[in-house]
């Protein structure tokens, strides 16, 4: 467990911006990355039926479609353990192997932080 207060403030932003995002939208998972000029992008999990996205992809792909080139760090509120291998590889893609990613639990502790590679 990482004490959330320990945490860089750009991290600990993201982590704030996920929790948000699960809470105001009613969602299984929040999710927020951050891209390499320092804006962050916001999502929760879809759910339709023609289309499902985890909360970390739907941030990823938010990401990329406003032209982010790469990213600093992303994190997920969730009550996984972890993160799945395809939210990790869609923030490998974007970011790279050592982009950490923060899976922090519905009270916005940070439980984990994982490489995306």
């Amino acid at each position: 467990m990482t004490d959330s207060s320990a945490l860089d403030p750009e991290d600990r932003k993201i982590v704030t911006l996920a929790r948000s995002a699960r809470a105001r939208n009613g969602v299984p998972e929040g999710a927020a990355v951050r891209d390499e000029t320092g804006r962050t992008y916001v999502a929760g999990t879809v759910a339709l039926d023609s289309l499902k996205l985890s909360a970390l992809r739907t941030a990823v792909a938010m990401a990329v479609a406003s032209g982010a080139t790469s990213l600093e760090a992303a994190a997920v509120v969730t009550e996984a353990e972890t993160v799945s291998p395809e939210d990790l590889a869609a923030v490998r893609d974007l970011g790279g192997a050592q982009t950490p990613v923060l899976v922090a639990g519905f009270d916005g502790v940070v439980r984990l932080t994982v490489p995306a590679g």
